[in-house]
């Protein structure tokens, strides 16, 4: 083109179709947009040291949910928006159905610029109610045995609201078959497609008794760009040595779906969390069933969803960064401060993980905490 065109006038060319280049050409394709020829950027005789600045624009980045989680760099914070779902539980007749009622729950993470969307514990035991070939009433082995034949329409309808959608979800838990057994697992799906599993460790006299549901094996702790978290599902937050090990292995927030009958039993859950945030330096989000089906496997459901703070300076003085009304269809959402969880952690008005005696007392666990890299 020397002495023909200028470079300005050739990339126009290249830019409106009327001339080809062998790499403009692919680039203008592939979306990216010229934005100024530059000239001495770097020398190259072929091109007579001029060069083409291009842009693409990132079609999943969310301005708003960016400065959310990096602030200007002025300031050194690290945050995340936890959406928690409180889930209706009704009777439906199909599996779209439950997804149309999931999709409003994704909608509504998106909208207020989450980061990570929190569902219940079992909530696809809703399904019970559009089963028609099974007595729920009486052979739950049976209905349980349904709801876990349905695990692949799970995880392909998760998977694609996570990618569409740019989210970090927990699809609750869910029953799965492995090797002749049903666990109750918990599913973190990520944008990327990727999804990863926590079992349930510690099984209620009822699941066990009315589902034969098995106990799982190992602790997990994902590590992703929002955060480093570790999901344990309801009757698993009762137990003081799974969050110790997790807070000492660097968890900064555990997430837990839970399902509760009545508020005795939700009460249960709920003072554990605040039990778990306190000795530990930890957020603790809590996501829950509601309302009731007409199934005597499933009947009543109690449940407010919460995220739990440490009590010290920096916190919501009751430990409470956000909650629910209990036992209505709603979400709750917070932010944790990853920044204040650090500070605190060193410069608390209590130091329990730094205090601990451990000459006297030690916890061990026999199999290691499983870290995992979250993408």
């Amino acid at each position: 083109w020397a002495g023909k065109l200028t470079p300005e006038e050739y990339v126009a060319e290249v830019v409106s179709g009327r001339l080809k280049d062998s790499a403009l050409t692919a680039h203008v394709k592939a979306g990216y947009e010229v934005r100024r020829v530059m000239f001495e950027l770097f020398a190259d005789r072929s091109s007579m040291d001029h060069s083409t600045f291009l842009e693409k624009t990132n079609s999943d980045y969310d301005a708003a949910k960016r400065k959310l989680a990096a602030p200007p760099l002025k300031r050194t914070a690290r945050r995340a928006r936890v959406c928690a779902v409180q889930y209706q539980m009704r009777s439906i007749d199909s599996w779209e159905a439950l997804e149309r009622n999931v999709e409003f729950f994704v909608n509504a993470a998106d909208t207020y610029h989450s980061h990570f969307l929190l569902f219940p514990e079992l909530f696809t035991m809703q399904l019970l109610s559009s089963l028609r070939d099974v007595d729920t009433h009486e052979d739950y082995r049976g209905a349980i045995d349904r709801i876990a034949d349905m695990t692949e329409r799970y995880i392909e309808m998760f998977s694609k609201f996570a990618r569409e959608w740019g989210l970090y979800i927990v699809g609750g838990s869910h029953p799965v078959k492995r090797e002749g057994k049903i666990y109750n697992v918990a599913h973190l799906f990520s944008p990327t497609g990727k999804v990863y599993t926590q079992d349930k460790l510690h099984i209620t006299p009822s699941e066990r008794s009315d589902f034969g549901i098995s106990p799982g094996e190992g602790l997990k702790i994902f590590d992703t760009p929002h955060g480093r978290i570790a999901i344990l599902v309801c009757y698993d937050l009762e137990f003081p040595e799974l969050g110790r090990a997790l807070a000492l292995a660097g968890v900064e927030a555990i997430f837990c779906p839970f399902s509760t009958d009545e508020r005795k039993a939700y009460n249960r859950i709920r003072y554990s969390a605040h039990a778990r945030a306190v000795e530990n330096y930890v957020y603790v989000a809590l996501a829950g069933n509601v309302g009731n089906l007409p199934h005597r496997s499933y009947l009543l459901n109690y449940g407010q969803a919460a995220i739990i703070t440490p009590s010290d300076f920096g916190f919501a003085p009751n430990g409470i960064a956000a909650e629910a009304d209990p036992n209505v269809e709603t979400v709750v959402i917070g932010d944790l401060d990853y920044e204040a969880l650090n500070v605190s952690r060193e410069t608390g008005s209590v130091l329990p993980l730094r205090d601990r005696r451990i000459d006297m007392y030690e916890l061990k666990m026999r199999k290691p905490i499983e870290i995992v890299r979250v993408d």
